[in-house]
């Protein structure tokens, strides 16, 4: 008991000091200007390692610091944010500063513990097919060894396994859930107006990396960087490939999602509906 008081007034004194130095100095700390916050099997891992290129960003010490998604920093009414700072190290007071963690666009409590550390926070969400994405994302529990069912049998009890977690949301195998892209994008639109929200297709990223870094660079009003490593992070060959079958049945499960999506983003995502040869 006596420590949890102590660590309780600690807080509440790191808050009351962090507001003595606004009033005296009139200046907001710097904070994080960026996310990259979704989606996870789409890119995010090279797009991460791009952003790390440009040298107006300082990006966090590594991917992934998955600080809104955690309820242990959130415990108190006035977070302390100095815990979220300590991942950025910045070479100059001009970089400003991003971080790339997928789920926080899936997470139903991260977005407006975003909008209250920053309001003006701008996301980039990277957006891939959601039938490869649930496949890519059972391959990678796979090879975690997390996941020992087949991959009908684990969409076949996604429902129950998501159940059994509430009133937590379920990370490993939301493979179904986390493809369906438009409500988590409308939930984010609900803190964060349309043109703080910059929607990219992982597509594009593999084959024209510069247009995508560039429209980067546009939406966070940076120097475009034409200095930059091609890089191609994470792509492989699955083990046993999608067939047939299996696209079948997710194609009907986001038949109308997809279409959900070209309407909010105008894009065409008829390759979406189409297996690979």
């Amino acid at each position: 008991m006596k420590s949890i008081i102590n660590h309780i007034s600690t807080h509440y004194i790191h808050r009351i000091k962090h507001e003595i130095r606004i009033f005296t100095h009139g200046v907001e700390p710097p904070k994080v200007n960026f996310l990259v916050c979704g989606t996870q099997k789409a890119g995010t891992t090279t797009l991460d390692a791009y952003l790390r290129q440009h040298p107006g960003i300082c990006m966090a010490k590594y991917k992934e610091v998955h600080y809104f998604d955690h309820d242990k920093f959130f415990l108190y009414q006035y977070p302390d944010y100095r815990l979220y700072h300590d991942f950025f190290e910045p070479k100059t007071s001009q970089q400003i500063w991003g971080e790339t963690t997928p789920v926080y666009m899936y997470w139903y409590s991260a977005p407006r513990r975003i909008w209250e550390y920053n309001s003006e926070m701008k996301l980039i969400i990277i957006l891939r097919n959601p039938i490869k994405r649930a496949y890519s994302h059972w391959n990678m529990q796979r090879e975690r060894g997390y996941e020992t069912l087949s991959f009908l049998d684990a969409i076949a009890e996604e429902e129950t396994r998501r159940r059994e977690s509430l009133p937590n949301q379920n990370r490993r195998f939301s493979y179904l859930d986390r493809g369906y892209y438009t409500d988590q994008i409308k939930r984010l639109r609900t803190y964060f107006p349309a043109n703080q929200i910059l929607l990219l297709k992982s597509e594009t990223l593999k084959q024209d990396p510069k247009q995508i870094l560039d429209q980067i660079s546009i939406f966070l009003g940076i120097p475009i960087n034409d200095n930059f490593s091609k890089l191609d992070l994470h792509s492989r060959n699955y083990e046993s490939p999608l067939d047939q079958k299996t696209h079948k049945i997710l194609l009907d499960l986001y038949q109308y999602e997809i279409k959900e999506i070209e309407k909010l983003t105008s894009w065409d995502c008829r390759d979406w509906l189409v297996q690979e040869a």
